[in-house]
């Protein structure tokens, strides 16, 4: 594993960590992002947090 793969990992499990903190009742699981269902994982996530999509998605893009 290539040491930039490490790095994104790591910054990723940080930003887990900081959602969960924000959102607290979301999981790993929750949090678990798969490629091409990124529609389907906003969808989740609003349900869960009780916000808008756009809310969440610029939580994230603040975050990154």
């Amino acid at each position: 594993m290539k040491s930039t793969e490490y790095q994104a990992r790591g910054d990723w499990n940080q930003i887990k960590g900081q959602a969960k903190q924000k959102w607290g009742n979301l999981t790993d699981d929750d949090l678990t992002y798969q490629e091409g269902k990124q529609d389907e994982w906003f969808g989740q996530l609003q349900e869960k947090t009780g916000h808008a999509i756009d809310d969440i998605k610029g939580w994230f893009q603040k975050t990154f």
